[in-house]
């Protein structure tokens, strides 16, 4: 038993140095490079958003399907071929001459991130069974780490290189190559993840039925509902909140950057024990009171332009979101039946993506109205109570203990 958790610590511990690596290299491949290189290759204005959305379309189409054949295949395979486009994508950079080449690359990048996410969520989720909220978690938290590094990085890169594009890339590639590297080490070694037998034609043809199963079960919707309206807010809030600061609140630039990095160091920091708290009291109150806790700090932050009070609400909102985001995928994985817990993290990623995709868009839309950002961060407000609503309601029954409705494949 003890040998058997040392190999799963350790296997943790590899996809950790992947999944930091093939962050880092994915974000910093588009941030703060991606609108200068687009601009450079003469991009037209009303395509710019285009090429920058390019990548996240892959996470609606991939996640799902992903999902579904690492449980059939297993989990390292998925990652093994995750790991080879993290290291593959960042050359084609090197020789795109157009805007639609580079819309082209980025689509083709995409596919690395919908599929890692989602079969690295499951593949933690095994490897420990008993405390998985914690350990998805701290996984979360090590890739936010990379995500957080890499603007840093590579707008250091762009200064000495005096915007050298190529170079910056080439940087890229090799974190890139280093995350894949480590994932070939995930290949080796037991415990075996998502190991049913992948020559039996019956578990590729029913593939379908993996994705209606999961998709009509009332809990994983309601947790997949949730789950959405957190990156909904999360991604218009991290857009619209920088132009409530500057132009409605005129805070300074140095301040600017303290009061949207608080919310992310908040979540970042605050995962690992979100998670450990879900493992040991329920996903359900943490959910429902992170909900209930962002979407009262959304509401506040139209109400005052107060510096002060503004860096205490995005801590706030990120300690509301860090409780949900602790709480959903290792929810999802207890309310799925272990042959299709891939399948289940891929159906959560994919209403995720698209909850984040639509957050910007509609609020901005609401942004172009009369009511401003009063009403923007108002209708987030809204959004994020009315998934609490469903949410609690469709999954009262779930028992306060995660263990007793671990794989039952329905709700409790």
């Amino acid at each position: 038993m003890t040998s058997i958790k040392r190999a799963a610590g350790h296997l943790f511990w590899a996809l950790c140095v992947v999944g930091f690596f093939a962050i880092l290299s994915s974000t910093m491949s588009k941030n703060p490079v991606l609108n200068p290189f687009a601009r450079a290759l003469g991009t037209p204005d009303s395509l710019m958003g285009f090429v920058a959305a390019a990548s996240t379309i892959p996470g609606i189409l991939v996640s799902l399907p992903a999902g579904s054949l690492s449980d059939i295949f297993g989990r390292r395979k998925i990652l093994f071929v995750s790991g080879a486009i993290f290291a593959s994508a960042p050359f084609f950079y090197l020789i795109v001459g157009s805007w639609w080449q580079l819309a082209l690359v980025r689509f083709y990048h995409g596919f690395a991130t919908a599929m890692f996410v989602p079969v690295g969520n499951a593949f933690v989720a095994e490897l420990f069974p008993t405390t998985r909220a914690e350990r998805i978690s701290l996984f979360s938290s090590v890739t936010t780490i990379g995500r957080t590094i890499a603007p840093f990085l590579g707008g250091y890169i762009l200064f000495l290189t005096n915007y050298g594009f190529h170079d910056l890339y080439l940087a890229v590639g090799i974190a890139g190559i280093t995350a894949f590297i480590t994932a070939l080490l995930l290949l080796k070694g037991k415990p075996q993840t998502g190991k049913h037998d992948s020559r039996d034609p019956r578990r590729v043809s029913h593939l379908f039925e993996g994705w209606i199963v999961v998709a009509s079960n009332r809990c994983t919707l309601a947790v997949s509902l949730v789950e959405a309206s957190q990156y909904y807010a999360f991604g218009a809030a991290e857009f619209f909140l920088v132009g409530y600061l500057r132009e409605i609140a005129h805070v300074d630039p140095l301040m600017l950057g303290i009061i949207t990095g608080s919310q992310l160091a908040a979540v970042t920091l605050l995962k690992p024990f979100m998670g450990r708290l879900s493992d040991k009291i329920g996903r359900r109150t943490p959910i429902v009171a992170g909900s209930i806790l962002g979407a009262l700090a959304l509401g506040t932050i139209p109400l005052t332009t107060h510096s002060s009070l503004l860096l205490l609400i995005s801590i706030l909102y990120g300690v509301g979101f860090s409780m949900v985001t602790s709480s959903t995928p290792a929810l999802v994985s207890e309310i799925t039946s272990k042959s299709l817990m891939g399948t289940g993290m891929g159906f959560l990623s994919t209403i995720m993506d698209v909850g984040q995709t639509l957050g910007p868009i509609m609020t901005g839309f609401v942004l172009a109205t009369s009511l401003g950002y009063l009403g923007s961060f108002t209708s987030l407000t809204a959004i994020l109570l009315a998934a609490c609503v469903i949410f609690a309601v469709s999954t009262a029954r779930i028992q306060k203990s995660s263990r007793e409705t671990m794989g039952s494949g329905k709700c409790a």
